[in-house]
């Protein structure tokens, strides 16, 4: 009778082992960045987080490098529900609403504080404007600040005139063409390359870029400008949210703010970090003097100018406040 009852009590628990596994909820998460990289870190550390507050009944698996889906395809495969949590640059959605490219209007936010400033200023539309697409923003966090990298130094703006200047968005192309120079459109894994080989010459970026592609091998020069810190964020499949109890939803936000909280820490860390290593590497890492930056200030009154043409109503009022504080 022992022995039937003991093994009854083990087949119970297998079952229940098995019905715990079964009812796990696993999400497959696509980022763009290759490991070791620290957003790709915070990443890393936000599914832990995920997995151990719910007890497994929750896991993220992480897939790093764009080895799941190219960071292109990444707002399309969430919204689609492909794919269930995926981390992308917010600017990419510029042309979607040009409320996604706020925080990438070159000198509208030149620091960490006036950076946060601006997402309080405009988290709640941004939000909104995500649920719009059927994803729910669950963190953020910004990249180093961007800085003007050269092969000769750079005393005023109209240095900078004629240079093939490398760019990636639509606000470094506005920002290429308002400086006079020659925009060329050239993805980040191509950027030594294009150096070396002459088709570019000047490129703005953060610190991060500038040691991942050892800029001292093909520039000499980097301007800690600060000139905009673009974010990224961090977002999920709104129905699969929505389908999760109460509790999961709650745990899935709390380890969110927690990636926040711990990104921009981490990207302060990063830009301190990163200038340090061009330093040591030989490159003349330096703060731009007033009269450089009053003029490439005055460049950013016009970038926040045709932003505000470009943008609605609710925009308009998100930079208004902003601008007010």
């Amino acid at each position: 009778m022992i022995k039937i009852t003991c093994k009854l009590l083990l087949s119970a628990l297998i079952l229940l082992q098995s019905t715990i596994v079964i009812a796990a909820e696993v999400w497959k998460m696509a980022t763009p960045y290759r490991d070791g990289n620290f957003q790709t870190e915070n990443n890393r550390t936000f599914a832990d987080d995920i997995a151990e507050t719910t007890d497994g009944a929750l896991r993220i698996e992480l897939h790093s490098g764009g080895s799941l889906v190219k960071h292109s395809q990444i707002k399309d495969a969430v919204q689609g529900g492909t794919v269930i949590i995926g981390e992308m640059l917010m600017a990419r959605l510029g042309d979607e609403d040009p409320m996604f490219e706020l925080d990438s209007v070159p000198f509208l936010a030149t620091d960490y504080s006036q950076a946060n400033t601006l997402w309080l200023s405009s988290r709640k539309v941004i939000e909104r404007k995500l649920a719009e697409h059927g994803l729910k923003l669950l963190y953020t966090v910004p990249w180093p600040p961007q800085g003007i990298y050269a092969k000769r130094q750079i005393k005023t703006v109209s240095d900078l005139a004629q240079s093939k200047f490398r760019v990636y968005s639509p606000a470094t192309e506005r920002f290429a063409n308002l400086v006079n120079a020659v925009a060329v459109n050239i993805p980040a894994s191509d950027i030594s390359n294009a150096f070396i080989s002459g088709k570019v010459d000047a490129m703005i970026s953060s610190p991060t870029t500038g040691v991942d592609t050892k800029a001292w091998e093909f520039v000499s020069h980097f301007y800690h400008t600060q000139a905009w810190l673009p974010k990224n964020i961090v977002v999920v499949n709104m129905d699969a949210f929505n389908n999760l109890d109460s509790g999961l939803q709650d745990a899935l936000l709390a380890a969110g703010a927690r990636a926040q909280q711990r990104g921009w820490s981490a990207s302060q860390a990063e830009t301190e970090n990163k200038i340090a290593v061009m330093q040591k590497n030989g490159m003349n890492a330096v703060i731009p003097d007033a009269a450089l930056m009053d003029s490439f200030a005055a460049i950013g009154d016009i970038l926040a100018a045709l932003c505000v043409e470009k943008t609605d109503d609710e925009g308009r009022r998100v930079l208004a406040d902003y601008l007010g504080n």
